[in-house]
């Protein structure tokens, strides 16, 4: 009976022990719960970032039993995959693909007009709506239930793809289809900045009261289009919009396919909201050079700089490039440290003023008339108040305070649109 009881006894002590484990455990698992974060929070701030087209999971049950359109270009893709192949090989039923200023492909120079055709690669009919039409209209979404909106941008006012954006949301509002951003991320999206469009300047290269410097995605983009009425006759466009996943604004992004044929480097594409004043300009930004957007130079600064380049016919990018076969002398920016326009988060206007300064023939600077490859300063800038302040020699802070209050306006209007931090 002695020996039964020590028995009984160590076994108590055991389960006692297993216990007092069990009961530790258990308050260490809910002191974890407590002070742990919040895993909803920590996967929306937290992990690589993903474009909207990758989340695939988010979109593709919209898709299921619609007749689909895209508009695309080479930077529609899911990771190396363009995503007309991705969405043909998952089953669904592509009807036809629009395309914006150089072509779906992108193999078409900058302006140039681009016809509709059918795709060699996949079968599908290509709708130009860079050429004879800008938005499709009853015919061409006739056979198609839902548009999907995929293309890179890159934050700027005269860069075109916001044009289409608005064209593709008022023709998808006009007949009653709905419209499906797949959101990217804007490599210039800390950057705010320039004076706003005055509407009396709306042309091809500006069409909406922003600065040159929008500071937002192509989805938060669309959002603004509708929230603050810019299409006609009231219409409102039947929107979604994914969004892209890990993203902020201040966030450094490489692009991995150019955005266009002439901004074919990082640099280029950092440097662009800077340099593309020059095209109102008789100073060549690189055009028909294998690195556009890089350099700023004109054959009459020779003797007041060193470096020089020589811009050549290079067909699909710059066919007729100003000053070619000239040597250019200039300014070499292929080295220029682009984190100084992000820390300071503002247009480069040094660049204008000195190159202005140094130009020996000041009467064709802002004279457009001399090559037909050359913009409207007025419209680029967006004011005409930009040119005569250049050309009296005004300073780069009483040049900014021309901007006020309009920027500042606008970076309030901006922030009910934005979907990131």
């Amino acid at each position: 009976m002695a020996k039964v009881s020590s028995k009984l006894f160590k076994l108590w002590i055991r389960i006692n022990a297993f216990m007092k484990t069990l009961l530790i455990l258990a308050c260490f698992a809910a002191c974890t719960a407590l002070t742990a974060p919040d895993s909803r929070k920590s996967e929306s701030s937290a992990g690589p970032l993903k474009t909207g087209a990758e989340q695939t999971e988010k979109y593709f049950p919209l898709l299921k039993g619609k007749r689909i359109a895209l508009l695309a270009n080479p930077t529609t893709i899911i990771g190396h995959r363009h995503l007309v192949d991705s969405l043909q090989s998952a089953g669904f039923d592509i009807k036809k693909v629009f395309g914006p200023e150089h072509g779906f492909r992108g193999n078409a120079s900058n302006g140039a007009k681009v016809k509709d055709e059918i795709d060699a690669a996949t079968g599908l009919k290509l709708i130009s709506l860079y050429g004879a039409k800008r938005k499709p209209g009853a015919e061409e979404l006739a056979d198609v239930d839902i548009v999907i909106f995929d293309i890179q941008d890159v934050g700027c006012r005269f860069y075109t793809y916001i044009n289409v954006l608005r064209d593709v949301m008022e023709g998808c509002a006009e007949q009653g289809k709905e419209l499906l951003v797949l959101d990217r991320p804007n490599p210039n999206g800390y950057l705010v900045d320039g004076p706003i469009l005055d509407m009396k300047l709306k042309s091809g290269i500006g069409q909406f009261p922003i600065p040159i410097a929008h500071g937002m995605t192509i989805g938060e983009f669309a959002q603004m289009i509708n929230g603050e009425h810019w299409l006609p006759n009231n219409l409102q466009c039947k929107l979604t919009v994914i969004p892209l996943a890990n993203y902020n604004h201040n966030m450094a992004y490489t692009l991995p396919v150019p955005p266009s044929p002439n901004l074919n480097t990082q640099q280029s594409i950092l440097l662009y909201p800077s340099i593309c004043l020059f095209e109102g300009t008789i100073i060549s930004q690189g055009r028909g050079t294998d690195s556009s957007f890089n350099v700023l130079g004109a054959p009459l600064l020779k003797g007041k700089y060193d470096f020089s380049f020589t811009p050549r016919s290079i067909p699909g990018k710059s066919e007729t490039p100003l000053h070619m076969g000239e040597a250019c002398y200039g300014l070499n920016l292929y080295q220029y440290d682009t984190d100084k326009l992000r820390k300071s988060g503002k247009l480069e206007l040094g660049w204008m003023m000195e190159l202005y300064k140094a130009y020996p023939d000041k009467a064709r600077f802002f004279d457009m008339s001399q090559s037909k490859q050359m913009g409207n300063i007025d419209k680029l800038a967006g004011v005409t108040a930009f040119k005569e302040q250049i050309v009296a020699g005004v300073d780069e802070k009483t040049i900014r305070a021309s901007w006020e209050p309009g920027l500042s306006t606008y970076k309030k209007m901006r922030k009910k649109y934005l979907l990131y931090p």
